[in-house]
């Protein structure tokens, strides 16, 4: 069926306005008419308008929305004084335009300032880091029910993913790695150097570097980077496939998105992350070697030996026991942002930034309760 072309007339009847629509009203005819019915909305009070429907052909909720615009402001706009002719469905869809419209007045900012709004503001934060948190504990007992889930039948781990996630997540990302704690190793031995060389305990430099390296610096590094580098990549990933419905449509076909992305990227961060460690601990050391041989004139044999004999084993162990917490705890968060992203591109950069934030937060955190742990422990 080919569209009537749309028309519209406005006549005077006895102080009413009356509009007398005509033709198709449907979204593909009226967008002509928007200005001249913004014009009556805008100039004539709503109490005066009638519309005549005798002449509408076909109507849709777009013309009925149009329609209704001259009179959605007056307080009787469903009742008879407003409508006059008749039609099939044209008066009952534009009294459900006006019953489902919806007047949104605009946001008007508080600017007051003072002990109470900051206290709200402050409270407000609290309250939504509480849920958040509660949110992601709850992320992480699914994600270790479906682990246990899957180990219970081996063969449906996804063992492509995981080898595809170790390679983007964690060899690409040795190099930059390695580059930063090889300088961090070169900065602690340079300080070491100065504040060491007044008290004539220069030699004590190789042990500052190794126990630094070793026991903090190296796992640090690596988890700072990882969350920085491939965390925001997992909720990126993930997000995206949520705005494309692609999460729905596995649902759908009975996959199970945790056992498809969320295990896969936990199982090649926990294993990936100590190895990024070690590397990331034999850079640094290599880093402060090179700036006592230089600058302290020690050189590379008695530094290995030095290292070998000063530096008790068991800061290597206090480091990489860390490194596979720190990588579950950065996939668990950035693959709960990435199923947590709406379905706009401000919520993918929203939830990527707090993707990165969290991890970050919650490394610090947890690497301080570990030194707590082992201060305990006398380890």
């Amino acid at each position: 069926m080919s569209d009537a072309a749309a028309g519209l007339t406005i006549e005077e009847e006895g102080g009413r306005v009356v509009l007398v629509p005509t033709g198709d009203w449907i979204v593909d005819t009226i967008a002509r008419f928007a200005s001249e019915i913004a014009r009556i909305d805008h100039d004539i009070d709503p109490g005066r308008v009638t519309i005549d429907l005798s002449g509408i052909e076909r109507i849709d909720t777009a013309g009925a929305y149009l329609l209704a615009r001259p009179i959605h402001r007056a307080r009787d706009a469903t009742t008879e004084q407003h409508f006059r002719g008749d039609h099939a469905t044209a008066r009952r869809l534009i009294r459900l335009v006006l019953d489902k419209a919806i007047t949104c007045e605009p946001e008007v900012e508080d600017r007051r300032y003072g002990f109470i709004q900051a206290a709200a503001r402050i409270g407000a934060g609290l309250e939504s880091a509480w849920k958040e948190m509660i949110a992601t504990f709850a992320f992480f007992g699914h994600a270790i029910i479906s682990f246990a889930s899957t180990s219970a039948r081996p063969w449906r781990f996804r063992m492509t993913p995981i080898f595809a996630v170790m390679e983007v997540a964690g060899v690409n990302a040795l190099p930059i790695i390695a580059v930063l704690s090889f300088f961090i190793g070169a900065v602690v031995a340079y300080m070491g150097a100065n504040l060491l060389e007044t008290f004539g305990a220069s030699v004590f430099t190789v042990e500052l570097v190794g126990i630094a390296v070793l026991r903090e610096f190296g796992v640090l590094i690596t988890a700072i980077m990882l969350a920085g580098r491939s965390d925001s990549a997992f909720t990126a990933a993930i997000g995206s496939m949520k705005m494309q419905q692609e999460i729905d449509a596995m649902r759908v076909l009975g996959i199970d998105p945790y056992e498809a992305l969320v295990i896969p990227r936990i199982v090649a961060c926990v294993i990936m992350a100590p190895l990024l460690t070690f590397a990331a601990m034999i850079a640094g050391i290599v880093g402060g070697l090179l700036v006592c041989w230089s600058a302290l004139d020690i050189s590379p044999q008695f530094f290995v030996t030095r290292i070998h004999d000063a530096v008790p084993i068991q800061n290597f162990w206090v480091g990489m026991s860390k490194a596979p917490v720190f990588g579950a705890i950065i996939a668990i968060i950035g693959c709960k942002q990435g199923l947590d992203v709406g379905g706009d591109v401000e919520s993918l950069g929203r939830h990527v930034t707090a993707s990165v934030v969290q991890s970050i937060f919650m490394v610090i955190i947890v690497d301080a309760l570990f030194a707590m742990m082992y201060l305990e422990l006398g380890i």
